[in-house]
């Protein structure tokens, strides 16, 4: 080994030791008679001294040292004079008598510190010299952390991992599939892996019981903070279980990841039904740190809590909702109509905000009290459950568009009230999703999870009659707002498979094309079966306490979807496009 010890565990225990040192330049400082280096690896920073009354030509040496440059010292462990208590090794630095330059360096193009002055695609263009940051260093020990966590846990409750294929067959449902052609056969393609999801199901068949993997994914789909083209999940199937016993294992698991990375015990987790959800939050990943619900003015179960023929966008709307925002009444009109604006833009999609204060000196004020008077305003209030110094803000429109987008407000609301602690954490499942949704477009039923999702079994006979209203034996696991996980029980029945191919409008020789191999395995007594997904850099953020996945990957793509460090996606040689029989115009 070319070092004795590292540059995080050295102090005063090893007082007068001689050691061997390596690493990289954090910044030196030349105080005349005197040369200090911050030494830094994977493992902390050492302070090292040059002294230039004990050795002058080593001081000479020390002082062309640069940043970043790679360096081997020796010498002795003595005790500093002016400590350093924020850094574990702050008590003690090393007295260099020999210096080795092992590799110089280039002047980085960005400081690695803390408080650097790289911007975002300046540091993932040199993410090899990101990654000497403390903090994403750190990033990707937790990450790790969590991984050995989660295979403890599931060793322990007699899991076995299996790695299943990354070179598959495409299928039509879901998310667009990244495909790869094949060179041998000809005209033809792989697609890689959305998940592991028909795979898992055959394990079961095979009788492997209780099935794991951490595993990469594939989504050619549109990219945000917590998404990229291929992510990670911890991916798990059960036989011989209930949807109760799923949820119990796996809130285990969440529990077990709380106490050993945080030091919380978590409490059971709440259930609460996709139809409670969306019409309390407006959506079905319930951001449950904090409260001010959506409570329904105007919908198919609620009585219009305005008088009809004043005011022609309430009349007209399918739904008027909103919500409270408590101690806002103070707000002032600039910060209204920064508030209008803001959900008029695209991506939260509403014609226009609705407010009523009610003043903590009882009296009411309103966008809209030139058509209803302060006695309809302030009932309007009360009902919404709004007190004196409250502010009520209400959206109106086509029921689905106006419910996300007043989730959308209720979260930005939290977010100005400081309601949104990324150091309290939140957890609950959301369960009795609808099993189809009706594509306008195409005319037909998708699976809002998966084709191989079991209906709840009350709700089969509604299959042939009422599709729309027929429940899903699925379940999501929700943390401060955030999807982290999602499964169901499995379809293990072929005719109960294959009738769900039919709704979802496949021929039943488009299905054995497609699927064939899995309907086929069912014939050979498949077991009753469920699983589970979590994304794991999801997870990783969550525990990180950070918004965006990419801060746990070690090399993520950017928001275009491009490595933009080794400049990929790129073109490849015609030579390699005509093995593989691809002719692309214009290359």
């Amino acid at each position: 080994m070319l070092r004795t010890h590292t540059c995080g565990e050295l102090s005063m225990q090893q007082n007068g030791l001689q050691v061997t040192l390596c690493g990289w330049v954090q910044k030196s400082r030349d105080l005349g008679g005197m040369t200090f280096i911050d030494l830094r690896d994977r493992y902390g920073i050492t302070q090292l001294v040059f002294n230039m009354d004990v050795n002058e030509e080593l001081c000479k040496t020390a002082r062309n040292v640069n940043r970043e440059y790679v360096i081997q010292v020796k010498g002795k462990v003595t005790e500093r004079i002016n400590k350093n208590l924020k850094i574990p090794t702050g008590e003690i630095e090393v007295l260099v008598e020999n210096l080795e330059i092992l590799n110089a360096s280039e002047t980085p193009p960005f400081t690695i510190e803390e408080n650097t002055d790289g911007g975002d695609e300046l540091r993932m263009k040199y993410r090899y010299l990101d990654l000497r940051r403390t903090s994403v260093r750190a990033n990707l020990e937790l990450r790790h952390r969590l991984a050995s966590l989660i295979r403890n846990y599931l060793d322990g409750e007699k899991f076995i991992e299996v790695e299943t294929p990354v070179l598959i067959k495409s299928t039509p449902e879901g998310a667009r599939d990244f495909v790869v052609p094949s060179r041998v056969h000809n005209g033809q393609f792989y697609a890689l892996p959305q998940s592991p999801q028909t795979f898992k199901q055959l394990l079961m068949v095979a009788g492997f019981d209780r099935y794991y993997q951490i595993v990469k994914c594939f989504r050619d789909e549109d990219l945000r903070a917590d998404r990229q083209p291929e992510f990670t999940q911890i991916d798990c199937e059960m036989s011989f279980i209930e949807q109760e016993d799923i949820l119990a294992t796996f809130e285990g698991l969440v529990k077990h990841l709380f106490k050993e990375v945080k030091n919380l015990d978590v409490p059971q987790l709440p259930r609460m039904t996709f139809a409670h959800a969306m019409k309390n939050y407006g959506n079905d990943k319930p951001d449950t740190r904090f409260e001010m619900c959506i409570q329904e003015l105007k919908s198919d179960e609620t009585q219009p809590a305005f008088p009809s023929g004043k005011f022609k966008l309430f009349d007209d709307a399918e739904y008027t909702a909103g919500i409270v925002a408590s101690g806002c009444a103070a707000y002032t009109r600039k910060q209204l109509d920064e508030l209008t604006d803001w959900v008029k833009r695209p991506q939260i999609g509403a014609g226009g905000l609705v407010y009523i204060r009610y003043n903590s000196d009882g009296s009411i004020k309103s966008s809209i009290d030139k058509f209803y008077s302060s006695e309809e305003l302030l009932q309007t209030a009360q009902r919404m459950g709004a007190q004196k110094g409250d502010l009520v803000l209400i959206l109106s429109g086509q029921k689905q568009k106006t419910q996300k987008a007043l989730s959308e407000l209720r979260l930005e609301i939290g977010n100005r009230l400081g309601l949104r602690d990324k150091n309290k954490f939140s957890s609950l499942w959301v369960i009795d999703f609808p099993l189809l949704e009706w594509n306008e477009e195409a005319q037909r039923f998708h699976a809002m999870h998966h084709p191989f999702t079991s209906p709840k079994p009350e709700d089969i006979e509604l299959l042939s009659t009422q599709p729309g209203k027929v429940r899903a034996n699925a379940y999501d696991l929700v943390i401060n707002g955030v999807e982290i996980g999602g499964g169901s029980i499995r379809i293990f029945d072929k005719t109960l498979q294959s009738r769900m191919f039919e709704i979802l409008g496949f021929t039943p020789e488009k299905a054995m094309e497609q699927f064939g191999f899995l309907l086929n395995a069912f014939q050979y007594g498949a077991p009753p079966h469920g699983g589970l997904a979590f994304g794991f850099d999801r997870l990783c953020s969550l525990f990180g306490g950070s918004d965006s996945i990419r801060d746990f990957i070690a090399f993520p793509k950017n928001n275009a979807a491009r490595d933009i460090m080794i400049d990929a996606p790129s073109f490849i040689e015609n030579e390699q496009l005509s093995e593989l029989g691809i002719r692309i115009t214009g290359h």
